[in-house]
């Protein structure tokens, strides 16, 4: 590489008619390109209408202020006024949602669209975070909303109940219930054995013969007052079927023997303190037309 000496002219490429920097590399000189006198001129442009939007706009905020802007504009205020201006755009039909009986809902045309539509975005914005966009749930943590398996029903006035209220909930109008730790009550092979015989309570080509099973007895002395003698399940306090095949906690045996020892068991939020009447039901029908609810 060769240095530029700073007292000699500059030298002039011969091919492009440019001068030079005097910087030379194994015999290649590099050109002195000026940047375009387009691009400096939107480079200063962008500069200043950046600087216009901070000196109009809210910017420079702080943990505790911010400048308003001299326009004074605040994008949450537009916010409301959006929503306002919604909610009175759509007091008719939500004043009717509310009115109606909630299980006459869906044989009103319009009043179930109004109530899905608005549903499915109540629920996106409330629910999809844990039962998933499309309420497929989450394996191991939250219960899918398009089967028909419900634990404390799927008619849309349980469905209603249990977003008003929550399940294990701070709601004093919650619903409740407790599985007890069997892992502290029996012994393990007891446990082994009540996984086992729950494991085929789901397999029909086993019903004539999971009677001679160990887990039986232990399955009728523990199990069966809240589950039922056949696994179908209590929804008067939340006892799950264990008769079809869908499992939240897992179908394996192992995954059954640990939720005999250490049950799991989730908490749902009352909603009915967060939403209102029109927004809850809205919710519930939108559930409730996934493909599960009840009659």
């Amino acid at each position: 590489m060769a240095s530029p000496d700073h007292h000699e002219r500059p030298e002039r490429d011969d091919l492009t008619g440019r001068y030079t920097t005097g910087h030379e590399w194994d015999g290649i000189k590099e050109l002195s390109t000026p940047i375009p006198g387009w691009w400096v001129g939107v480079f200063l442009v962008s500069i200043a209408v950046a600087l216009l939007y901070m000196y109009l706009y809210p910017s420079f905020a702080t943990t505790e202020r911010y400048y308003e802007g001299a326009l004074g504009y605040s994008s949450a205020e537009e916010l409301v006024k959006d929503v306002t201006a919604a909610r009175a755009a759509q007091a008719g039909m939500r004043n009717a949602l509310v009115a109606a009986p909630i299980e006459s809902i869906e044989a009103d045309d319009a009043l179930r669209r109004f109530a899905t539509a608005g549903g499915q975005a109540a629920f996106n914005e409330n629910c999809a975070a844990c039962h998933g966009v499309g309420a497929g749930g989450q394996a191991g943590q939250f219960p899918a909303l398009v089967d028909d398996d419900w634990i404390w029903g799927g008619q849309i006035t349980d469905i209603r109940q249990t977003i008003l209220y929550g399940i294990r909930s701070d709601h004093p109008d919650t619903r409740q219930s407790m599985m007890p730790g069997f892992g502290e009550i029996l012994p393990p092979d007891q446990i082994d054995q009540a996984a086992a015989y729950v494991k085929t309570l789901a397999d029909p080509a086993q019903a004539g013969s999971r009677a001679a099973m160990p887990g039986a007895a232990v399955f009728a002395q523990n199990c069966a007052a809240c589950h039922g003698e056949t696994g179908g399940g209590g929804r008067d306090f939340g006892a799950p079927r264990l008769d079809d095949a869908i499992w939240l906690y897992g179908g394996s045996t192992d995954a059954i023997r640990r939720q005999i020892a250490h049950p799991r068991m989730g908490v749902m939020p009352a909603f009915g303190e967060r939403l209102d009447e029109a927004t809850v039901r809205m919710i519930a029908v939108y559930v409730h037309t996934l493909g599960g609810g009840e009659k």
